[in-house]
Parts: structure tokens; C-alpha cells; sequence
């Protein structure tokens, strides 16, 4: 397996939102944008700090098994949200691999999101529960 490094740079976004990740060139719609190495928590939810439980994914959905988080490297946690955003993410359970994949084309330059509130790495959600139940105020662009 061959990690490559991807077209990504971190900025301030100018917004209380604070720092994006954002494309260093345009990617296509389908296109794997990065595939991030997982840190796997077997253990309680609970039991992980809370400025950590912000950056986890639900890996337990998403693979398929019981290890239930997982702390994406590269800038695999760092991807702000946005609803619609513009990549879905997906597992890799053999790799070990979480897969941020751009749902349409996406231009340079552009800021790089995920949606937090959809399950199993959807990019649309019409909930919008994470911030309330993380205790983080809501970014409302």
C-alpha cells in the first residue's frame, strides 16, 4: 500500500470557523482527495478526552466492526464542516484507511468540507446535531 501526499494546504478561513483545509489544485468529481492513515479507540467514548471526541469518526459504521472511533492523520480531522459538503469520507477496514472523496468537481484554492451530521460519511444531512451535542456553538457562515 502507497500513501501518496496529498494536494492540500491549511489557511486561515477568515470566518469563526478559524483554519480550513483547502485544495492546492482542482480535483474531480470521484476523485480520492486523501486517504488518511486511523488511529482505532477501542475504548469508551467517554473515556477519550473532549477536545479529542471533536476530531473522531465514527469507524465502528463505517468499517464494520466493533472498534467504534477513529482519529484520522494527515488532514483527515481537520476538514471543516458544510452541509452540503463538498468530499464523503469512507472506510478501508483491510488498509486501515479513511478515504475523503470529492462528490463534484472542486476547484483550486477551494476550502475542502465534510458534513459532520451525516451517517457513514454522507456529505448532506438534514440534521444538524453535532455542534449541539459536542457543546460547540454553531458556525453559521
Amino acid at each position: 500500500m502507497t500513501i501518496s501526499f496529498p494536494s492540500v494546504y491549511i489557511k486561515d478561513t477568515g470566518t469563526a470557523k478559524g483554519r480550513g483545509a483547502y485544495a492546492s489544485r482542482a480535483h474531480a468529481k470521484g476523485e480520492t482527495v486523501e486517504a488518511c492513515p486511523v488511529v482505532l479507540f477501542t475504548g469508551s467514548y467517554a473515556s477519550v478526552p473532549g477536545e479529542v471526541r471533536k476530531l473522531l469518526f465514527n469507524w465502528g459504521v463505517l468499517a464494520g466492526t466493533d472498534t467504534a472511533h477513529c482519529l484520522a492523520l494527515g488532514y483527515g480531522s481537520l476538514y471543516n464542516h458544510e452541509n452540503p459538503a463538498n468530499m464523503r469520507y469512507e472506510a478501508d477496514a483491510e488498509s486501515r484507511l479513511l478515504r475523503f472523496v470529492a462528490i463534484r468537481d472542486i476547484a483550486a484554492d477551494e476550502e475542502l468540507t465534510v458534513n459532520y451530521n451525516a451517517v457513514g460519511g454522507g456529505h448532506e444531512s438534514d440534521q444538524n446535531t453535532w455542534f449541539t451535542g459536542m457543546g460547540v456553538e454553531v458556525y453559521n457562515g
